[in-house]
């Protein structure tokens, strides 16, 4: 059996046109995921998560439904999901991901 690379098979099957569209797509889904749509896309109740992240089940769905987090608030949220916090900043068209620091 021979393996591809996604990208070869993403190349053959759509226009380049096609793949910024569908790229700008997938980039504004995931930019309007909120935390809860995130913890519930990852499949953990709110009561799972605080206990990894330390902290209440009511502290967390407060800081679920808060609209201006610290950075270091977010990145234990994301790393109790099983991922890690990446800052970038979009400057004329450039994705610029922001060093830690």
């Amino acid at each position: 059996m021979t393996t591809k690379k996604w990208s070869d098979i993403r190349a053959k099957k759509f226009s380049p046109d096609e793949l910024r569209r569908i790229d700008r797509e997938v980039e504004n889904e995931l930019l309007e995921m909120d935390l809860r749509a995130l913890r519930e896309a990852v499949g953990l109740t709110q009561e799972e998560l605080a206990q990894k992240v330390e902290i209440t089940q009511s502290q967390l769905s407060k800081l679920e439904r808060r609209v201006d987090h610290r950075i270091s608030t977010l990145r234990r949220y994301v790393e109790a999901l099983g991922g890690t916090l990446e800052i970038a900043a979009i400057v004329d068209g450039k994705r610029i991901k922001l060093a830690e620091g």
